[in-house]
């Protein structure tokens, strides 16, 4: 009989981790019994107590402490009702310092686009790319946005595009309430100076914010709404964000059925 040849290190590895053995022994025997039976070690001195230290105030980021929600609040109407013009609403929101968000972003997001457009979208924040370029929807969501309006004979040259908080939260997350209700002056007169004959609102927070109603984006999108700047009432159409169209596709469609509405407005 020919003798079968040893097993690699590797197989005798292999094979005793399928036996189920999971440690290696010594070379001399260990009672374990005995060590059961021995004495507890003696119990270590405890360590020198120390003087507590003082805890040093946390740094305030890039300029001071953001005032209450209230004062903010009060504060971003008082100077958006002042902005005579697009160019001076962005100085203004360049330093105003009533939001903490913008000491945690890059640079303002202000918009993108003709302001002499027909038509106005609306998102909610930007993200990393529009924080590093300073421009709204530079990112993937942003080339949707471009195929999207593309699709209706629109582009960022007959489209203005911009968001309800012009400051990236951080890490993306979601902006809070105080947060957006104190940004929404500003983006309530931007729309105002904007004056579009058409708002579309891109997106659930977009929605909820501009429109005043607390349904969700499924119930809202392809209804035609009306927005009152409080000079005139301008005509909004609720869709989905981008972004959502990216994780679910499938929603494509009826996407595409409320950029056919927009476009049957624009054309009447």
């Amino acid at each position: 009989m020919i003798p079968e040849p040893a097993p690699t290190v590797q197989e005798l590895l292999a094979f005793y981790l399928e036996a189920g053995v999971d440690c290696a022994l010594a070379e001399e025997p260990i009672d374990r019994l005995a060590e059961m039976d021995a004495p507890p070690p003696a119990p270590r001195a405890p360590p020198p107590i120390e003087a507590p230290r003082p805890v040093a105030a946390p740094a305030v980021m890039r300029g001071e402490t953001a005032p209450a929600p209230d004062v903010a609040i009060a504060s971003a109407r008082e100077a958006a009702r002042t902005a005579p013009t697009l160019e001076a609403l962005r100085e203004l929101m360049q330093g105003f310092e009533g939001c903490a968000l913008k000491h945690t972003a890059t640079r303002l997001v202000f918009a993108d686009g003709n302001p002499q457009a027909r038509i106005m979208f609306v998102g909610e924040a930007p993200g990393r790319d529009e924080d590093i370029e300073g421009l709204p929807f530079v990112g993937r969501s942003g080339k949707l946005l471009d195929l999207m309006i593309g699709a209706i004979g629109l582009n960022r040259t007959t489209a203005y595009i911009t968001n309800v908080i012009p400051w990236r939260p951080p890490g993306n997350r979601t902006p809070t309430p105080q947060e957006t209700q104190i940004c929404l002056p500003f983006i309530q007169r931007h729309i105002e100076l904007v004056n579009p004959d058409v708002l579309v609102t891109l997106g659930n927070p977009s929605t909820q914010t501009l429109l005043s109603t607390r349904e969700g984006i499924m119930r809202t999108r392809g209804r035609w709404f009306d927005y009152d700047t409080g000079r005139r009432s301008i005509r909004a159409l609720p869709t989905f964000h981008p972004a959502y169209l990216l994780r679910s596709p499938s929603y494509k469609r009826l996407a595409w059925l409320d950029l056919r509405s927009i476009a049957k407005v624009l054309a009447g």
